[in-house]
């Protein structure tokens, strides 16, 4: 597991960007958006389950990630979005 307790291995930025919110929706499926994806052409917001899913698509062109995932097991229990 990732020392901070997350699953998404990507070296970031110092950006400051807003917590992502209940209003956040993810770009793929519409479910709450747990990982911010900064790109030069823009931003996604993906849920959890899709975040992983495209990981190795938006890792090599990612200029920040903000990985908000951890908050699944705080807001919902241990078995939320399959974190593992």
């Amino acid at each position: 597991m990732h020392p901070r307790g997350r699953w998404l291995h990507v070296i970031v930025t110092a950006t400051t960007t807003d917590p992502l919110t209940a209003a956040d929706r993810c770009d793929r499926c519409g479910a709450q958006a747990y990982v911010r994806v900064v790109m030069p052409s823009g931003q996604l917001l993906f849920c959890a389950h899709h975040a992983r899913e495209h990981a190795p698509k938006f890792t090599a062109l990612a200029t920040h990630v903000q990985d908000e995932t951890d908050r699944l097991l705080a807001e919902h229990g241990a078995g939320a979005g399959a974190v593992r």
